[in-house]
């Protein structure tokens, strides 16, 4: 008797459909078009790399070429200056436009062999640029530049730039060298004082200076100490003795005359509204008649450069003084010596130094 044939399992086929299966809990989607994060901040580093490097050219252009176009064509005559500067800024305009081109059929080149290059060759126009920003020629042509734009504003800046730095220039070197070895037993308490106040130190050695030469001492006209303080604000005063913590100041200590000289030029600075040459001014005068701000008022003045004819010779040579002896103390720190302003390449050295409290 034949056995019944039972029927064989069919092979599973490569075309059977698995069934679906639900993905595990807390496994992350892959995403066809997610961008890994390290690619991505790459990518952002090299286009940030570009865009400084475009902006650091572009400032650069603008400088150079506005300044000069407004040195040569300065004047007010229409042929002569106005039209020969508006043709320079179209030129400007042509020449980055016809950069930006350039730049950009550079850029595929690069790209094409190597995503890399193209910061690449980015930094290093920035450092071209960098390099020619340190040549005292861009420094003329960033001072025409702002002369440009600052107007009436900038030009008064550096006509007083330019008093004190002639004001340094007529100094005996002798004497001068002199009172930066008298000043070094003060100037802990000076800097003490400018820090605690938020005043620039050289702005104060330069005030003690033109007050008392380092040699503290009493005036005829009343004045005491190191900074021959005379007349203050009860208000500066109280302030000196919280700082100081002290119920009593003595004008013969120097730390105290320091304090005190610091408070006062820093209350006339606000005053002022941060106008170094009216706040030197300001200290100067004191509060005797009213003080500055009713002689600006009585004249209707508003800068130092429309007050000084109505001022005798001491007081409106005041801020020149201290200004000078103040950029004599920033180049004995900052140099060690004292540069003789005609000699070689000093003059450009110092103006690049800066004088201290003027932008």
């Amino acid at each position: 008797m034949n056995k019944p044939v039972t029927p064989r399992s069919k092979a599973r086929s490569n075309t059977d459909v698995l069934p679906n299966r639900k993905p595990r809990k807390g496994a992350p989607r892959k995403s066809v078009n997610s961008v890994p994060p390290q690619n991505f901040r790459q990518k952002l580093l090299f286009i940030a790399a570009e865009t400084l490097a475009l902006a650091a050219v572009v400032s650069y252009g603008i400088v150079v070429v506005l300044g000069n176009a407004a040195n040569g064509f300065s004047g007010t005559s229409f042929l002569g200056s106005l039209l020969p500067f508006a043709v320079g800024v179209m030129a400007l305009i042509l020449v980055s436009t016809i950069f930006l081109v350039g730049w950009w059929k550079l850029r595929c080149y690069l790209k094409a062999h190597s995503e890399a290059f193209v910061p690449i060759a980015a930094i290093g126009v920035v450092l071209i640029v960098a390099i020619l920003s340190w040549q005292d020629s861009f420094r003329l042509s960033i001072g025409q530049f702002r002369t440009l734009v600052g107007g009436k504003e900038e030009a008064s800046r550096v006509t007083l730039n330019h008093q004190v730095f002639a004001a340094y220039r007529r100094y005996n070197s002798t004497g001068l060298n002199k009172m930066m070895q008298r000043a070094e037993s003060y100037n802990s308490a000076i800097a003490e004082a400018a820090t605690e106040f938020d005043v620039d130190q050289n702005l104060l050695q330069g005030i003690a200076a033109t007050e008392s030469s380092f040699k503290p001492r009493d005036s005829n006209d009343g004045g005491h100490g190191l900074f021959q303080i005379t007349a203050v604000p009860k208000a500066v005063l109280e302030e000196a003795k919280d700082h100081l913590k002290t119920e009593q100041l003595s004008l013969y200590d120097h730390r105290h005359n320091a304090f005190i000289a610091a408070i006062t030029f820093k209350h006339y600075l606000a005053e002022m509204n941060n106008d170094v040459f009216l706040g030197l001014l300001a200290y100067n005068i004191g509060p005797a008649n009213g003080g500055l701000r009713f002689i600006m008022k009585k004249y209707g003045v508003t800068d130092f450069i429309t007050i000084q004819p109505y001022l005798q010779l001491l007081p409106r040579d005041y801020p020149i003084r201290v200004l000078s002896y103040a950029l004599a103390f920033r180049l004995w720190q900052k140099q060690g010596k004292l540069l003789a302003y005609e000699a070689g390449n000093n003059a450009m050295q110092i103006q690049r130094l800066g004088v201290p409290g003027l932008p």
